[in-house]
This record gives C-alpha cells, sequence and structure tokens, in this order.
C-alpha cells in the first residue's frame, strides 16, 4: 500500500456481541438514493434487509459503472442486504409481498404519493392488519399537499428548498436524498423504541423538502428577521481572515483566525510578520472585516511564499484552524480517511467507513446483492405453505 493511502478497515471474525437489530426484519421497497440509505444503516446495525426490486432492478444500478461495472451509488447504499424481484402487478408476487410484510417489522418505501394503495398496499390498511409493523414512506414533498405529486429529485429540492440560493450553485453530492434517508432512518429507530415499550407500530413519512428545510431554518429566520445573508463563497461573513488562500505551489488552504489573540499569532508566526501582528489598523477583527480585501490581500501575498507544507506545518505549530479544500485525489489519499472493503457481484470495493464507531470488534458488513440474487431462496422462505387436508367421505383435499 502506497504511502499516505489510508488502510482499510476490515473485520476478520464476526463481532462476540449481537449488533443492535439483529432479529428484527425489514422490506424495502426502494429505489435510488434517500430510502437505500436508510434501510443501509439498518443493515449495517444488524438487521436483515430484503430489498424488493423490479425485474429490471432498481435503476440507480445504472447510474453509472464505474465500480468495475457496478453503479457507485449502488455500491455505496446497498451493502448487507438481499434482492427479491417482484413484479407487485402479478396476482402470485402480491401475496408473497403481503406474507413478507406479515412478518416485517419495517416496511420501508419511496415509490410516489398514492402508488403503494394503488398496488393493493394502502399504509393505512397495513397498519390496520399488522399492528407491529412500523412503515415509513419516503417522498420529495409529503403525500399529501399541493406539490404532493409533482416529481422530486435531489437537484429540484436543492433549488424549491432555497439551498441552491444559498450556495449560490449545486451541492455536488445528494444531500437531499442523504438528508432524508438519514431523518429516515433517526425516525425509525425512535419508533422501534417507542414499540419495545408499547407494541405497537406506527406509520412514518418523511420528505425530501422538509429534509432540507429544516436544515434552511437559520437563513429563513435571518431573513424574516430584516437581514438576508448573503453569498460569499469559502469566506465568514463576520471574522476576517477566514478564506481560502493559494499557497505559492498550488494548493487551496482555508483558514480561520476567528479572534484578535489568533490574528497576532497568525500574522507573526504564519505570516512572518511581527509588525503586521502589532499594526492598530488590523487590531481587531471589526476593523479587518471592514478592511476585508486589504486584510485577505495582505494574508495571499504571505501564502504565495511559501508551499504548501510550509504553511500547513506553520499553521499547525501555531495552532491556527486550517484545512485543505480537498479533491477526491486528494481526499483518496487522506490519512484521516479510514475505509471498509465491501464484496460486490463484480468483486470486492473499498471505500469510506460510515461514520460511527463503536467498542468492541470491528463490524463486518454484508456484500452488495446482485438482481434477484436471493429470490429463490426468499420466495420459497415466504411462499404459502402447502398442508393437505384429511379426507372424509370424499372430501377434497385443501390446500392452504
Amino acid at each position: 500500500m502506497s504511502p499516505g493511502v489510508a488502510r482499510p478497515v476490515k473485520s476478520t471474525k464476526k463481532s462476540p456481541m449481537p449488533r443492535p437489530l439483529e432479529g428484527l426484519l425489514v422490506v424495502a421497497l426502494e429505489q435510488a438514493v434517500a430510502a437505500p440509505l436508510c434501510s443501509c444503516r439498518l443493515a449495517d446495525a444488524g438487521a436483515r434487509v430484503i430489498k424488493i426490486e423490479r425485474p429490471e432492478g432498481d435503476f440507480c444500478r445504472g447510474y453509472d459503472n464505474l465500480v468495475h461495472g457496478e453503479s457507485a451509488y449502488f455500491v455505496w447504499l446497498n451493502r448487507g442486504k438481499e434482492s427479491v424481484v417482484l413484479d407487485l402487478t402479478k396476482a402470485d408476487d402480491k401475496v408473497l409481498f403481503e406474507r413478507m410484510l406479515a412478518r416485517a417489522d419495517v416496511f420501508i418505501q419511496n415509490l410516489k404519493p398514492g402508488a403503494i394503495a394503488k398496488l393493493g398496499f394502502d399504509i393505512a390498511r397495513l397498519r390496520r392488519d399488522h399492528p407491529r409493523l412500523i412503515t415509513c414512506s419516503i417522498s420529495g414533498y409529503g403525500e399529501s399537499g399541493p406539490y404532493a405529486q409533482r416529481k422530486a429529485y435531489d437537484l429540484l429540492i436543492q433549488a424549491e428548498s432555497g439551498l441552491a440560493w444559498s450556495t449560490g450553485t449545486r451541492v455536488g453530492v445528494s444531500v437531499v436524498d442523504i438528508a432524508t434517508g438519514l431523518n429516515a432512518h433517526e425516525a425509525i429507530l425512535e419508533a422501534l423504541l417507542a414499540r419495545s415499550r408499547t407494541g405497537d407500530g406506527t406509520a412514518i413519512s418523511v420528505s425530501m423538502f422538509d429534509a432540507v428545510t429544516d436544515w434552511m431554518t437559520v437563513p429563513l429566520l435571518q431573513h424574516e428577521g430584516g437581514k438576508t445573508p448573503q453569498r460569499i463563497g469559502l469566506a465568514h461573513p463576520t471574522i476576517a481572515p477566514y478564506g481560502v488562500f493559494k499557497t505559492g505551489d498550488g494548493a487551496d488552504i482555508l483558514i480561520s483566525a476567528g479572534n484578535d489573540r489568533e490574528w497576532v499569532t497568525f500574522a507573526r508566526d504564519v505570516m512572518g510578520d511581527p509588525e503586521l501582528a502589532r499594526n492598530p489598523r488590523y487590531a481587531t477583527n471589526v476593523q479587518r472585516v471592514a478592511l476585508r480585501q486589504e486584510t485577505d490581500a495582505l494574508v495571499a501575498a504571505a501564502f504565495a511564499r511559501m508551499t504548501v507544507d510550509e504553511v500547513s506545518l506553520k499553521l499547525d505549530k501555531a495552532e491556527i484552524g486550517f484545512a485543505r479544500v480537498s479533491d477526491p485525489d486528494i481526499l483518496g489519499r487522506h490519512p484521516q480517511l479510514r475505509r471498509i472493503t465491501i464484496g460486490t457481484p463484480s468483486g470486492p470495493v473499498q471505500y469510506p467507513a460510515p461514520p460511527a464507531r463503536t467498542d468492541g470488534e470491528p463490524r463486518d458488513y454484508g456484500p452488495v446483492p446482485g438482481i434477484g440474487e436471493h429470490s429463490e431462496r426468499i420466495r420459497a422462505e415466504f411462499a404459502p405453505k402447502k398442508k393437505a387436508a384429511r379426507r372424509h367421505r370424499g372430501e377434497q383435499v385443501v390446500l392452504h
């Protein structure tokens, strides 16, 4: 392994203690990102997750083919699950699906609002028939309201929620789907805790729009309070210097000299300018913000005389907050990056480890399934059991 590349985190034996959700069955009628992220987290915690796929598979499988033929999104979001192909327009598959739900603890679905009811699995009916079942419906704008039937993709919600206005551009990852999936995961865990006390399940609804407008609370309150926040890129509106500066060898470094004491240390020990550190013109943050262009120009000139290694060493030693503006290549070699190894139908892949760590042995993470990889076994497991009735006086054999 080359220097600087994070060593994969991989367990070679099963954890001695059971994972928190072992013994729970999750049935997920899901596609794309938000719902699969939620069920993936449940699988990581030990739940058995059965992923229902249409005959052509989750369309997320086709987003790209960049992980030795597999989709990057799919291998990230579907580890540890079982895949069964069902066609829920067919009567036999409807029966099989109903039997799966009868045994499930959690049902997750992210079909268009109303679609699950049209298939014969209205959430209210499922809750009546299976009182312990926890259902989680994920949608774009919610199950009701004037926008309920609108198509809702990640970037569309970034725009509609005001997030794209806040950033001035799209966020380069599926931030809306991620926020929604993690909110759904949190709500399901709360419902499982409640069920352990009451014995009753519940119906959960999480929308992409709600997930991100929650994040937009502060800008909205600031706007309604009379001061609409302004976009200033990778800088701070009320602190200077706090922004990105380029080193002599072309690296972008984001620094924060967040108070007057830090400014003195920064100017003297990082910029190498003791006179600037004593200059009353730049003594307070209020003055430096008022002179932001001058302040930033002085910092930019100092950084341009140093390499990224020199700047980083000085910033570390001076205990000034800083970060490199990394691209994927730099991230892939980051010394703090932890990775896990996941099996896929076309071979193993390494990618960033889930953020939460607990005591004990590292977790084992299950492989990414192929389309319908577990169909035969799951169909056999949940198929109606054939039981022959006794014959009495010419009665027919009845199969149940």
